[in-house]
């Protein structure tokens, strides 16, 4: 299993804590049983944590026209709004919700062109609410493909998450599926899309990074 190198610090303090706390443990409790279900605990935990950083392998399906899923999770929004930081008129908006058990890989949702990058401080109100798109720490990404047609994504921090992690940088090429970023425990990725974007989801819908079709654009 192939580790996120954002989770290598975390990793190896949980991993310490771990073995020191199992080591207390058992001199406390003298090997007994309870001992061994303290130490029990720890290793779940240290696992929990090391497949919170996964990177799975997955194929890339998206394209210059077939916008694919920016996260693992679990589609919350699907709504024509207004968009007021960069398009500043109406759009398609998908949100995917990532939860403590989705791998919180971010990819490229499109091929083309970073034409704007930038990234946000803020609160970190639970990601599901619509408003932590506005609010909560987050990056604004809009990438142009071939045809001059332009998406924004955006990574936002959750209630638990405390560091959005982007990889993009205004003027780089970028191929769907390619690495976006990382978001720390818990979050949203947006997508914003035309309104004659043909849409391939709906809301409840799960998804996989990289891999899901959300919608086809010109």
């Amino acid at each position: 299993m192939k580790v996120h190198k954002e989770g290598y610090k975390t990793i190896f303090v949980t991993l310490s804590l771990a073995i020191l706390f199992s080591l207390i443990a058992l001199e406390i409790f003298n090997y007994t049983m309870w001992a061994w279900i303290a130490v029990a605990l720890f290793v779940g935990f240290t696992i929990f944590i090391l497949s919170f950083f996964r990177v799975p392998v997955r194929v890339a399906n998206g394209s210059g026209t077939l916008v694919s899923a920016p996260a693992d999770g679990k589609v919350v929004i699907v709504e024509e709004v207004e968009e007021p930081e960069y398009f500043k008129g109406k759009r398609i908006q998908v949100s995917v919700f990532m939860s403590f058990f989705n791998v919180h890989v971010n990819w490229f949702p499109l091929s083309g062109e970073v034409v704007h990058y930038k990234y946000h401080p803020g609160k970190y109100v639970a990601a599901f609410y619509p408003k932590s798109s506005e609010k909560n720490e987050r990056t604004t990404i809009v990438i142009r493909n071939e045809n001059g047609t332009e998406i924004l994504t955006r990574q936002i921090a959750g209630l638990f998450a405390r560091r959005v992690v982007c990889y993009a940088q205004k003027g780089k090429k970028v191929e769907a599926g390619g690495p976006e970023g990382f978001i720390k425990f818990g979050s949203r990725a947006d997508i914003f899309l035309p309104l004659d974007a043909k849409l391939n989801v709906k809301v409840g819908d799960k998804v996989v990074g990289s891999e899901s079709i959300i919608a086809e654009i010109k």
